[in-house]
């Protein structure tokens, strides 16, 4: 198995989880909290990357970012250094790709809370920051966690998005799927054997885990 790509595949998903669970857990709770008309527009947006081919999304990320797009001319400006084939330029394309897989297991969690407890707390004068932290995070942290171990899992096996904005950079943008595109290409099926089999390995566990903390939010 190539360590190298694995760590790349590694620090790409411990980066995209933090960035999503900063990101995402106000962005659903606001989408399960809010009596906004027009909050279907939100939610169909961040489910888009659900239906999207990865290359698409990739594509239009390129376009978006690249040096002759107005928001890539002012990241290269601000950060010296172009977005597109860079380790910045995967973890943005992976946080918008991964969004659904974070905030809707969030969403569904919030959603399934005692909102008469909130309330409760709300009537009693407990700011809307202490019930959060004091109240909703301690009954959907299930919820939660699973959200950010479906992203991190999802974000290991990343390929079309990687490879469309960060091609092959070894090192840099290389992860453990181009990897194994990489040894099939080259008829290593043996290497190519060898890291499928270790993603097989560590997506049953995950998908345990998320079957597990799904079992303890029913009973609790």
């Amino acid at each position: 198995m190539d360590f190298v790509a694995a760590l790349v595949s590694l620090k790409l998903a411990v980066c995209t989880t933090a960035i999503l669970i900063l990101v995402g857990l106000p962005l659903a709770y606001w989408l399960t909290m809010s009596t906004f008309r027009g909050k279907f527009l939100i939610e169909a947006v961040v489910a888009l990357p659900l239906v999207l081919p990865p290359t698409v999304l990739g594509f239009y990320i390129l376009l978006a970012t690249g040096p002759s797009s107005a928001s890539g001319k002012l990241y290269e400006q601000v950060a010296g250094a172009r977005l597109p084939f860079s380790f910045s330029g995967v973890l943005f394309g992976s946080v918008l790709f991964n969004l659904p897989f974070a905030v809707r297991p969030f969403a569904a969690s919030f959603a399934g809370m005692n909102r008469r407890l909130i309330e409760s707390s709300w009537c009693l004068g407990v700011s809307r920051w202490s019930t959060f932290w004091r109240i909703t995070m301690p009954m959907c942290w299930p919820g939660i966690l699973a959200g950010a171990v479906l992203t991190f899992a999802h974000t290991i096996g990343e390929f079309g998005v990687v490879l469309m904005v960060g091609g092959n950079i070894p090192g840099v943008t290389r992860t453990l799927s181009i990897a194994i595109y990489d040894d099939v290409q080259a008829l290593n099926y043996e290497a190519a054997g060898q890291t499928a089999f270790c993603l097989v390995l560590f997506s049953f566990g995950v998908l345990s885990i998320v079957q597990w903390l799904g079992r303890q939010r029913r009973y609790e």
